[in-house]
């Protein structure tokens, strides 16, 4: 039996564990339980409870008694009993079941929807009677009132088979291009069916007319999702009178009461999978939604999580065995899983001792499942060297990280660092030994980074002792011990620069105290050096004498600023001339430009009497243009100014005027000359 727990909610799996294959024979069993311990341990809850290959529907007939699951390959039924904690029958069917209902309270009528088309009607003795539907179906329910089924699928129309006159009734025309899931009300027997197109279809069976339309796509869009296409109804269920639960095909689970169309909580699987099953527990108002990868229960009214649950396998369908528990999973592998839960409800009748032995497991608690893995982050996977298994079935995927087999961890470990071993063997003897000094008279151990700070924290530390033992106040928590500013006196960067300008005007005083702490660190490293048990206070001058010292400080603090100012000038002279040197130094190196094409270099005076002028006034600019010729100012009539300019033009502009004029020449000629060629021969024509 396997435990895990999230969210501190136990999690009993019960068919955890190998299972033995059906070939063998009862002797060999016996003899394989006797040398493997783990086949010893396991439990065996229902005997032989799988399927050849894969299960795809599992359910609980209404008296608690009878388990019925349906699975490949080949297609096939089995029932199991749950008195006799063993199968009951076994049948064969013709095509793969879709879906199928158990509509007595035991085992002796069932229909099956199967994937030709076909219904198919068992009773207690084996197979009845089998029907067709015209169109490929994908689920149906039963209306108990009216003995009618209703089935869904590949249509636009719903189809009654009426079991009681044993003939198809009128079908329901949808507006729907398909349907994928339908339930009925157990209350007011109330007909939903929810389309490809994302919409829920209320029907009234005794009208057969259509009450209600939920477009659950547009509901299921929030701020947080994020869909590719458009989601379809995957999963639909009833509670109660007035609550349904919609699943869509893009991992979202809706809930809405019948009396508004907007849902009142939205809860996403967030892995985009189809929402296979949707369950309902009253004990805690909690909802059961499942998609193929995990199982989730949340408070239906909050919307919060309460735990969850990730197989090994594909889930295909979820049941919960009512009024208890224990809940069962169909899955794509031949064993079907079994859980139980004690928070969600006792033991169902026919197993009440697990109840017993979840108590005694509580009592004396064992590894969970996670204690055989070892949670390891990408950056571990690369210093292991296995960045390579990233993918494959020895890494399973687990938020930041993945868990691996503690044993694969272990080999990996020994593999990259040998001597870790030597290592934790040296740590240990290094523990030990700070233990058995703890025990003697320690000195004031200072750290490396920051130590007159820290000796200026101790020395105030005890000052404020002494002060708070007269006035019987509480101490306050010390700087050093706090572990917000732990790294100040651990990580070098945190360094206190002392040579810094703002240290040395901000406390002008410190040249002063820090040579007295420099001698109490000296005299501290020597006696951690000669080890001596006992603290021995260094010699100083009295009290009277430091009293003394600290009253001319205070009135030689103005002396100290300036001293230190002029200190700071000294050195920012000193610094000046460094560079001076430097730049002398340093050889200057010709600098090359590029003139633009069409541009001819005429001088730099150009561009020193650009700059002269644009250093003039305005009025200076004005009258020189006006010398040149380029501005031209004249008065008005109405008694205003009026200034024209003239643009200067560049090189470039002026060889592109004297081209134009040359090209007006040339054609002015080559019009004369045309005219006058004319002219002749006309005159020469009229001779002759």
């Amino acid at each position: 039996m396997q435990v895990s727990s999230l969210n501190e909610v136990k999690i009993y799996s019960l068919s955890a564990g190998r299972s033995l294959p059906e070939w063998l024979s009862d002797r060999k069993k016996r003899a394989l339980q006797k040398k493997d311990v783990d086949i010893r341990r396991r439990i065996e809850l229902i005997q032989d409870f799988e399927m050849p290959t894969v299960s795809t529907k599992i359910k609980v007939s209404r008296d608690g008694q009878y388990i019925m699951a349906v699975g490949t390959y080949k297609p096939r039924v089995r029932c199991f009993d749950t008195y006799q904690l063993s199968q009951k029958f076994e049948r064969c069917l013709d095509s793969e079941v879709v879906t199928f209902e158990i509509l007595s309270d035991d085992y002796s009528k069932v229909v099956f929807l199967q994937c030709g088309r076909f219904v198919e009607f068992h009773s207690q003795h084996g197979h009845y009677y089998k029907t067709r539907i015209p169109k490929f179906g994908r689920d149906f329910c039963y209306h108990y009132p009216s003995c009618d089924l209703y089935f869904v699928g590949a249509s636009s129309e719903v189809y009654r088979l009426n079991l009681e006159q044993g003939r198809f009734l009128n079908s329901l025309q949808t507006e729907a291009s398909e349907s994928n899931v339908c339930d009925i009300n157990p209350v007011h027997f109330l007909f939903a069916m929810g389309t490809a197109e994302g919409k829920v279809e209320c029907w009234d069976p005794r009208t057969r007319n259509r009450v209600g339309l939920l477009d659950c796509a547009l509901s299921s869009v929030t701020a947080d999702t994020e869909i590719e296409g458009l989601p379809s109804i995957s999963a639909l269920k009833f509670d109660g009178a007035l609550n349904m639960a919609v699943g869509t095909s893009t991992g979202q689970v809706l809930l809405y009461d019948l009396r508004s169309s907007n849902p009142f909580i939205v809860k996403d699987h967030h892995y985009g999978l189809p929402i296979k099953s949707i369950q309902f527990q009253h004990q805690l108002d909690l909802i059961i939604s499942a998609d193929s990868r995990i199982i989730k229960m949340w408070n239906k009214d909050t919307g919060k999580i309460f735990t969850s649950m990730e197989p090994e396998h594909d889930i295909n369908d979820v049941c919960l065995y009512p009024n208890s528990g224990m809940l069962m999973t169909a899955n794509e592998a031949p064993k079907m899983n079994i859980y139980y839960i004690p928070v969600l409800g006792p033991a169902p009748k026919w197993c009440s001792f697990l109840d017993n032995l979840t108590e005694e497991l509580e009592e004396n608690p064992e590894s969970t499942v996670y204690d055989d893995y070892k949670f390891v982050t990408r950056k571990d996977l690369e210093n292991l060297g296995l960045a390579h298994l990233i993918g494959s079935s020895l890494l399973r995927a687990y938020m930041h990280g993945f868990f691996m087999d503690i044993r694969l961890y272990h080999k990996a470990k020994m593999m990259a660092n040998p001597f870790a071993y030597e290592e934790y063997r040296r740590e240990r003897i290094r523990q030990k030994i700070e233990e058995t000094r703890a025990q003697r008279v320690q000195l004031k151990k200072l750290p490396k980074v920051n130590k007159e700070l820290a000796l200026k924290l101790i020395e105030e530390e005890g000052e404020e002792q002494q002060f708070s033992k007269k006035r019987k106040q509480k101490n306050l928590p010390s700087l050093l011990k706090d572990d917000r500013f732990k790294v100040m006196f651990e990580n070098p960067d945190f360094q206190v620069d002392e040579q810094s300008e703002e240290f040395r005007l901000l406390n002008p005083l410190v040249s002063k105290i820090s040579e007295k702490r420099k001698r109490k660190l000296k005299i501290l490293e020597e006696l951690e050096a000669q080890g001596q048990e006992e603290e021995e206070e260094p010699e100083g001058k009295a009290s009277d004498a430091e009293s003394s010292e600290s009253s001319d400080d205070e009135k030689g603090w103005v002396e100290e600023v300036r001293k230190q100012r002029k200190l700071l000038r000294q050195e920012e002279k000193l610094k000046r001339q460094e560079r001076l040197k430097e730049d002398q130094q340093t050889l200057l190196k010709p600098q090359f430009f590029e003139i633009k094409e069409g541009e001819e270099f005429r001088s730099f005076k150009d561009s020193a009497k650009k700059q002269k002028l644009m250093k003039k006034t305005l009025e200076d600019r004005l009258k020189l243009e006006e010398k040149l010729g380029t501005l031209n100012v004249s008065d008005t009539t109405v008694g205003s100014k009026q200034a024209t300019f003239k643009l200067k033009k560049s090189e470039q502009q002026k060889k592109q005027q004297e081209a134009e004029k040359r090209h007006r020449q040339e054609r002015k000629t080559l019009r004369r000359s045309a005219s006058h060629l004319k002219s002749r021969r006309g005159r020469g024509r009229l001779f002759h």
